[in-house]
């Protein structure tokens, strides 16, 4: 009974020794079992970087890319240049500015009295509807509204002289009052047209 009671004291005292060592051989390894793979599974929440699309363009400022200012467009000149109060009269104006280059080309191209009349009659209908539109109203002062309905006149009175002349011309006797039907005549009278033509040009692409 001793001894059994030896061996127990023993052991009891040799336990502690155990835990002893099985503590300082785990000790600051924290948990040793094996834990799951939970990596597998998850997904990261961070935003992915990513690179901006940027479409290369090239010869931007070539004239292919880049459309000329239609300045002809009234709505160009009222909308994006802003023109002022009179942006109404100089978008009229502007009109007539291709009316009047289409007379000196048939004066410079020496065209037919039919083309040179057809080119007058359009003008001249405009010019009155410029007059009726625009009648005693300040624009009426205006040294470009006077000069354009004098050459709208000037270029009237020749067109029926031409249309006279070639009508006239096989009965006509170029002396005394036939004079005026005289091709040399008629010529001088283009001559002086188209010089009022190019300055009243000059003048209306000058309104603004």
């Amino acid at each position: 009974m001793k001894k059994l009671f030896a061996i127990i004291f023993i052991l009891i005292l040799s336990c502690p020794a155990c835990f002893a060592k099985a503590k300082a051989n785990y000790d600051g390894m924290g948990y040793v079992g094996t834990l799951p793979d939970v990596t597998k599974s998850f997904v990261s929440t961070e935003p992915k970087s990513t690179k901006p699309v940027v479409e290369q363009v090239e010869k931007f400022h070539s004239a292919d890319q880049v459309k000329p200012a239609p300045r002809e467009n009234p709505a160009f000149v009222n909308i994006i240049l802003k023109k002022d109060k009179t942006s109404q009269y100089v978008n009229d104006i502007n009109e007539f500015i291709p009316m009047l280059e289409k007379i000196y080309d048939t004066i410079e191209n020496k065209a037919g009295v039919q083309l040179f009349n057809s080119k007058v009659y359009f003008l001249n209908k405009n010019a009155e509807h410029l007059r009726t539109k625009y009648l005693n109203k300040p624009e009426e002062e205006y040294i470009s509204f006077k000069k354009l309905m004098e050459v709208s006149t000037h270029a009237k009175s020749i067109a029926l002289l031409r249309a006279e002349a070639q009508k006239y011309n096989p009965y006509l006797a170029y002396s005394g009052a036939g004079y005026i039907y005289d091709p040399d005549n008629i010529n001088e009278q283009l001559d002086f047209l188209k010089t009022e033509l190019e300055r009243v040009i000059m003048l209306l692409k000058d309104v603004h």
